[in-house]
């Protein structure tokens, strides 16, 4: 029996250790093959419009491009990438008074991409909040804005 939870133990301590990807950890995207500044611009335009404002817009491929030649693993990986943050303070209330956990979701990132490999192929998406305790309606609004975005 103690030979059996040695190798449950192990066993549990491999998969945790094991790297999850975007699609394992619950990310949400959507691809459109509109121009990357057009997808950025309705991005913003989606969460704008509905009253929010975006605290951050981070251009991730930029900072990536820039330090290309300093760390380790230089091969060019997106043509374009960014990311906006915001909040929403009813949204956020919410989830916060139904776990105050939820504060570790706060703020939103709604992401976007064109591969250097595939230009021309955009990707816009965000990470999926688990489910419950207030976080299903981020999840809408979050889905809602990329959606929109992406002309679906």
């Amino acid at each position: 029996m103690r030979l059996l939870r040695i190798g449950i133990l192990a066993t549990s301590a491999v998969l945790l250790s094991m790297p999850l990807s975007a699609a394992e950890v619950g990310v949400t995207s959507f691809q459109t093959d509109a121009p990357f500044a057009e997808v950025v611009a309705d991005l913003e335009d989606a969460v704008v419009n509905r009253g929010y404002v975006i605290d951050y817009h981070g251009h991730i491929g930029d900072m990536l491009a820039r330090t290309a030649a300093d760390v380790p693993g230089s091969k060019p990986l997106y043509k374009a990438a960014e990311i906006l943050q915001f909040c929403s303070a009813t949204m956020s209330r919410q989830a916060m008074e139904a776990d105050i956990g939820n504060i570790a979701y706060c703020p939103y990132v709604l992401f976007v991409y064109e591969p250097a490999k595939e230009p021309g192929k955009v990707t816009l998406g965000f990470r999926r909040l688990p489910a419950g305790d207030g976080r299903d309606e981020i999840n809408t609004l979050l889905e809602k804005i990329t959606r929109e975005a992406a002309g679906l």
